[in-house]
């Protein structure tokens, strides 16, 4: 008998390697002594173990994976009983909240097939997220209140891959993809470490040019849309690095091309339009359409995915109101690539954007040491979701005005002015 020897997967394994590694020291920076909690598809195996190899590498205490399968998650949707959709496993994500508390990291692998729910009722799709928004809450509250070091990175699932390249063969489909992923991620470079730091700088750069302005809102005009943001009273823009709470700096997002803050949630007025699909929990929603007053949205449509879009808004009282605005140029890395990812992590850092739902509370100045009733006062909003949404394009025109009216270009046909 003859054996043949194993197919590999078409993803570059040197490359591969420099993702996990930057994942570990720029995404994470991982301390000596530190536990580290990841989930991954189970797609994205070849990740998720030179992660857990780098990790131990850079001195992690101990690396927790939790996989999720497609397959799984459909079956629940065709076989499981109709009270199987308010539920969602609560114990698992007090565990990690406890975890994050005790000071563990946190990473995710994102690579699920966007479309992976598209055929599913949208109710039970409703259902389901909302059931899995309240469970999450304690976890996602260490995440978003930024108490802990953490980072999303990605692999190139193959049904992902072949929607992102409906018209290759799956091998050259994950091939392309992966080559994305990398170049996205700056680890096509023959040291990517050193040209994170130097992204990083010119991000710390634009961050230092915004709070130096201290605008009281942003102005967005476009093809549909004409849409003020009210920035909440004491924010402050980050981008690229950060420091948590924990005194641990990291990237949270590897790729990440983004400046951002906090709007103020009682002050968004005006109509916005989509510039990229929007992929939630496995659902497409395309073509947004949504009006603000006093800062929530008072209509809202979508050619695709409405059904699930608007049961997303009512998830709860903050789910209709901003928690996040961002900017990132048009000529980003990302967008000049011409790829459309079906991925908020990477089509986020090719347009300017807006999230739905919860704030981050080190998008204030002194935001460490504000309490959350502080936060809300300052214009903060809460809520169970934080989902972005693309806005941006070269047809998109941004001013920043300031207290006094007057108004300055920030951003032209979708480049710094």
């Amino acid at each position: 008998m003859t054996f043949q020897p194993q197919k590999q997967p078409p993803v570059d394994s040197v490359k591969l390697e420099k993702l996990a590694e930057v994942a570990v020291k720029v995404g994470l920076g991982l301390t000596r002594g530190q536990d580290l909690v990841m989930t991954a598809p189970i797609a994205a195996l070849p990740l998720a173990r030179l992660i857990t190899k780098h990790a131990y590498l850079a001195g992690a205490g101990l690396v927790t994976t939790f996989y999720a399968d497609e397959d799984a998650t459909l079956a629940r949707y065709a076989h499981a009983p109709e009270e199987s959709f308010d539920r969602a496993s609560a114990w698992l994500y007090e565990g990690m909240a406890k975890a994050y508390a005790d000071g563990a990291a946190r990473l995710a692998i994102s690579g699920d097939n966007p479309m992976m729910l598209a055929a599913q009722d949208p109710a039970k799709v409703a259902r389901a997220n909302r059931a899995m928004s309240v469970a999450y809450k304690p976890a996602l509250e260490k995440i978003s209140n930024f108490d802990i070091n953490w980072n999303i990175c990605s692999y190139p699932n193959p049904t992902w891959a072949k929607l992102v390249f409906p018209n290759d063969p799956e091998d050259v489909a994950v091939t392309k993809l992966a080559e994305a992923i990398f170049a996205a991620s700056r680890v096509d470079r023959d040291d990517p470490v050193a040209a994170w730091a130097e992204h990083n700088g010119e991000l710390a750069r634009r961050s230092a040019w915004l709070n130096e302005k201290r605008f009281d809102a942003l102005h967005f005009t476009g093809p549909g849309t004409d849409l003020t943001v009210g920035l909440a009273d004491g924010h402050e823009w980050h981008g690229g690095a950060s420091t948590a709470k924990n005194g641990i700096t990291c990237n949270p997002n590897i790729p990440t091309e983004e400046v951002f803050t906090t709007p103020h949630a009682l002050k968004v007025e005006g109509h916005v339009s989509s510039t990229k699909p929007l992929s939630h929990q496995g659902t497409l929603i395309d073509n947004i359409q949504v009006r603000f007053e006093g800062g929530r949205i008072v209509e809202a449509k979508a050619s695709k995915g409405a059904e699930v879009l608007n049961k997303v808004l009512d998830t709860d009282e903050g789910a209709r109101r901003l928690g996040e605005v961002a900017l990132v140029p048009h000529s980003s890395p990302i967008s000049a690539s011409g790829v459309l990812f079906y991925n908020t992590l990477f089509d986020e850092n090719a347009s300017c954007h807006i999230a739905l739902g919860q704030c981050y509370s080190k998008c204030f100045l002194d935001g460490a040491n504000l309490s959350q009733d502080e936060i809300t006062a300052q214009g903060g909003n809460s809520s169970l979701i934080h989902i972005d949404w693309m806005i941006g394009s070269d047809k998109v025109d941004i001013d920043g005005i300031a207290a006094d009216g007057n108004r300055v270009p920030v951003m032209r046909k979708g480049e710094w002015a």
